[in-house]
This record gives C-alpha cells, structure tokens and sequence, in this order.
C-alpha cells in the first residue's frame, strides 16, 4: 500500500517557460469548455473552497493573456470576472459565523461554502484565497479589463481586506499560513491605491505581522515558527507559509519575511530526510501539499543553500488543485500565478554545514527532535518511525519497561566529519525509574550508504535493550510505500516485534492503517480537526526494532550497536582506553569520551575511516 500524499520531489516538476506556457494553455481549454452562460468557471463537483475558485480561474486565464495574447480570452476573464462580482459576493452577515467583531458591517467577504450558514467557519481563509486572487486580476488587468468593471474589482479587493482585518477577529484558525497570506493580501492591494492610502494599508499589514503573527511564533528544534492550528509546524501547511513568506518579501522588500522565511526554511531542511519524506503535524501527518509549496521552497531553497525540492508533494496537484477527475480547481490559483512569475531556480545540492538537529550524508538522513532524540530515520531507502513503549515514544535504551531518552539537563552535541564519514555524538542526562542521573552518549556515523548506531550507558540491572525504531515507509522512487521490514544488523540479538492487542492505541506496521490514521484516531476531536500530534502521544506500543545489549562491552557500561542499510558482516569491537570508549567497526574506528566532556563540558569525539 502506498502512502496518498508522499508522491514526488517538487523539484522534478519541469519550470522553464515553455512548460508554464503549456499549463496555462491546458488551463485555458479547460476553462473554455468549462464556461457557462453566466460566466461561472467553477467545477461541477466543487463544493467546499468554493467562494474563490471561479475567480482563481479567471486570474489564471488573465495570466495565460498577458503572456500569450490569446484573443478567445479577454472576453472570457470580463464574463468571468462579472460572474464572481455578481453571485460570489455576500455582504450579509453567514449566519452562525462565530468570528465577527462588527455585526452587520456590509463589507464583502467570500464562502467556504455557498450555502448560508452550512459552514461558515472557513469564511475567513476563503476571503484571504479570495482577495488574493482577486488582486492577481488586477495586476494583469491593463489591457484586459477596464471602466466600471475593474474599478468594481478595486472596491472589492478593498472590501474583502477591510472584512478581514476590521470585521473579524484575525487569523481564527490560528493558522500561520491563513494570516502570512492575509498580510500578502494586504501588500498587493497596496500597490493598487493612490500613496497616502497605500502607506496605511501597508502599515497595517506590516503591525499585524508584528503584533499577530511574529510575537506568537512557537519554539520548536530551536526555531521559532509562525504557529499552524495551535502546533509549532504542520507538514502541509508549513511549506505554503514558507510560499506566502517568498511572496511577501518579493512583493514588500521587508527584510523582516526573508529572515523568518530562512529560519522555517532550515528547519524544513533538518526535518527532511534525503529522500524528502516528513510527517507530523497538528492538523495532519502526511498530508503533504502539492504545487502550493513551490514558490516558498524554491525561492528559499536558493536563499539558505539547500536542496528544499527534495520534499516529497502531492503531485496530483502538481500545477494547481483539481477534482477526483483531474478537472482544474480554481482554489490557490494564486500560489501557481506567482510560481510562474518568480524566476528564482531550484538550488538543488545539500548544504554542507553541520546542522544540530540532522545528520544527512548520501542517502542516509536522521532528523533529530527538540530532545535530540531521532525523529525519522532513513537508511537504505526505508524511513523509520520512534518506536513505543508502555506509552513511551522515542529512540534509546529500555530497562524495566522505562525508555531513556527524555533529558534531564542539558543536552551536549558534536558534530564531526572525517574523509567520507559524517558523524554526531549526542550526550543527554537522563533519570529513570529509580531517580538515578545517567548519561547516555549516542553516536551515529554514516559513510552515505549505512548508519551506525552506538548507545553507551553504565550498566543498568535486568536485562535491558534498545529501542531502535518502527519501521513504516520505503522508497520507491516516485513514490513511498507502508512496510514491516527492516535491513538493521545489531551486535546483539535483535528483534522486530508486533503489538499482541488489536486495539486502537497500539500500532503494529503490518496494517495498512497508516500513522495519520492511527493518529487521528486517538485525537480528541474529528479528523480535520482533532490534532494528529497530540492524538499519537496516546499510543501505547507499536511495532518495534529490540537490540540486546552488545557482546564484549566493558564491565561497567552497556553498550548497543546497530547498522541500518545493506545488509552483510557486522561484528564491532569495544575497548576501554584513557581517552575513553573505543569502537571499531567494519567501516571505522571512534573514540567516544567521557560524558563529562571537556574543559568546557563539550562532547570529545575521535573518528577515523
């Protein structure tokens, strides 16, 4: 079974000139078969999304014009364009709209969904989509469309802005790429109005960035993120917030959205693997968005000097949003107008910097979390989940059911590469059952092909072992498949074990139940609503790689040694010297010290290929 969403790198997706000619023309056949007596574009099976997307449509064909001078369309866009001023304006109140400050205020807005009252929540996003389309209409309106009909579009777009930042409450969703693309909606109609009025629009724009989005940004991996439905990063959402942060800079010049765009672009860096799988999120795991993405990764991706295209999209909607049959939506129809028209390319190499929380060389990639314990791992063309116990996620070692891997203190990292090896030693106290401070030195090393895991503790009681991992998802090139299997070596005895209970709380990866389900599951509130993230943290026990202990460790430490990747010999060595724990493998020699660090508590590592 293959995963819906995690589909192909963005960055396959052809962007010279000639192929977004070819879209547009696509687009406008489309459209012009599309068209009906009273001008409406929208698709037949569209229901939600729906106040914006005939008129996404007509910006697309006022685009296709400007570039191509087509004469079926200026009468196509005017037919259109009145269609939308006619029958998709509401300037009455949605009943059970719960967001108003102004009640009766008569300012226009647009519907998530036409029928009144049946689902008025989405009206503030819809309003933002609409607003931005509608200013795309206008900067390719000269030529196209003029009179009463163009300046009955310039009084809308100011209605739909007034509507969103004076009616309602702002960004209702708490959803940062809803109010980043509020604020881009704002910058654009600026551009639009005579100067003393655009310097007031523009500086409303620019204090509700400040005040309602910046100042209430989340803490996560070091970063600090524009918040997406209460979490710190969705891995749908997140990437569009990076699209409408490009387009904001692009369009205001506000260093202010370049340096937020560069922190969530290296942190999307360090959350990918190579082969650009990521999951997680508040609003969905796996979900990942399609051509949405394209503007703020690549613009971004060339910024920080990393290859961003490598994340995996949805590439049914690989040129803009379309139905169950393929037909084109008009919704975030502006996100593709401005793909067309950024000229920024694809950076398409890693960065080489050592980065705190990933180790990535070749095709092997660890994202680490804000505890610096592994998030994913990738090896070998397979991604691996942190596995669970007894209610306990996480990657570490495992003694009387308790996993150690959550910090008691500070945790130490190094990082260090030697010839074609890269390499970080994570050391983090941890405290157990028993309130005992332990600490615990992690060593990952990769050549580009295999990782290799080394965890060293003090000797623990019973019989303890590692925690290596869920196996979930495979690479198959264009697309990624759910799998139960496992190509890890261990230097002592492991195992791949199930959950024994069917119930909802326990995970087992031979299910075609996927985690965003499994997920959703255990969320408090409905899928679409219900936060995957938190809804995972119930999960009891899943699916599992179990290492013992390795053979030959000194007397006073447990030591655990896996290899992810290609399978052959793997029969490490440890030695205790005076510079601390010696570990030979059949690609390298390491030399891990003690946990205290050096002079300044700093983790002391040796490594040689």
């Amino acid at each position: 079974m293959h995963l819906p969403h995690q589909r192909g790198p963005l960055h396959n997706l052809a962007d010279t000139p000639e192929a977004y000619d070819a879209v547009l023309a696509d687009i406008t056949e489309q459209a012009l078969a599309r068209l009906t007596r009273e001008g409406n574009l929208e698709h037949a099976a569209a229901l939600y999304d729906i106040g914006d997307t005939s008129l996404g449509i007509t910006s697309l064909l006022a685009l296709a014009w400007q570039r191509g001078k087509d004469p079926r369309l200026p009468e196509v866009v005017r037919r259109s364009l009145a269609f939308h001023l006619r029958e998709r304006v509401y300037v009455e109140d949605n009943p059970g709209y719960p967001n108003l400050r102004v009640r009766n205020s008569a300012l226009p807005y647009a519907r998530y969904v036409l029928e009144a009252g049946a689902h008025p929540i989405g009206d503030w996003p819809s309003t933002v989509w609409a607003l931005l389309q509608a200013v795309n209409v206008l900067d390719a309106a000269d030529g196209l469309i003029t009179g009463e009909l163009r300046e009955e579009l310039f009084e809308l777009a100011g209605g739909y802005w007034r509507w969103l930042t004076e009616a309602t409450f702002f960004n209702p969703q708490e959803a940062g790429n809803q109010a980043i693309g509020c604020v881009v909606g704002g910058l654009m109609l600026a551009r639009h109005l005579p100067p003393e009025q655009a310097e007031l629009v523009r500086a409303r724009a620019m204090r509700l960035y400040a005040d309602e989005i910046r100042a209430h940004r989340v803490r996560d991996r070091g970063a600090l993120l524009p918040p997406e439905h209460g979490g710190a990063y969705d891995n749908n959402y997140g990437p569009i917030s990076l699209s409408f942060l490009a387009q904001a800079h692009r369009v205001s010049g506000e260093e202010v959205f370049a340096e937020d765009g560069d922190v969530l672009a290296r942190y999307i860096d360090a959350r990918l693997t190579n082969g650009g799988f990521d999951n997680g999120g508040p609003r969905y795991s796996e979900q990942h968005c399609g051509f949405e993405a394209v503007v703020g990764l690549r613009y971004f991706s060339r910024r920080i000097g990393s290859d961003l295209g490598r994340y995996r999209g949805d590439t049914r909607w690989a040129r803009h949003a379309a139905q169950r049959d393929r037909g084109i939506d008009g919704h975030f129809a502006f996100m593709l107008v401005w793909q067309i028209q950024d000229g920024t390319r694809w950076h398409r190499a890693p960065s080489a910097t050592p980065v705190r929380h990933q180790l990535r060389a070749g095709t092997v990639s660890v994202a680490f979390d804000h505890r610096m314990t592994p998030s994913l791992v990738e090896a070998a063309g397979t991604y691996y989940l942190p596995a669970a116990v007894n209610r306990q996620h996480g990657f570490g070692p495992v003694t009387d059911g308790f996993l150690l891997c959550r910090p008691m203190g500070e945790v130490r990292v190094r990082d260090l590469r030697a010839r074609a090896l890269a390499a970080k030693l994570v050391t983090k106290p941890v405290v157990g059952r028993d309130h005992l401070l332990r600490h615990v030195q992690s060593l990952y090393v990769t050549d580009g092909t295999s990782l290799w895991v080394t965890v060293a503790l003090e000797r623990l009681d019973g019989t303890p072992y590692l925690l290596a991992g869920l196996p979930y998802a495979a690479d198959d090139g264009d697309r990624v498949r759910r799998t139960a299997e496992a190509a890890v070596a261990s230097a002592g005895t492991l195992r791949l074990t199930h959950p024994q209970a069917q119930r909802t709380d326990h995970f087992d990866a031979r299910s075609e139940t996927t985690q965003e389900q499994a997920a959703f599951s255990l969320a408090a509130d409905p899928r679409g609503y219900g936060n995957p993230d938190e809804g995972w943290r119930h999960l009891v026990a899943s699916t599992a790689l179990e290492a013992d202990p390795a053979p030959g460790a000194p007397e006073d430490l447990h030591v655990f040694a896996v290899r992810y990747g290609p399978r052959g010999p793997f029969a490490p060595v440890f030695d205790r010297t005076g510079e601390g724990l010696v570990v030979r493998t059949e690609a390298f020699t390491a030399t891990i010290g003690s946990p205290a660090g050096d002079a300044n508590g700093e983790p002391v590592l040796t490594l040689q290929g």
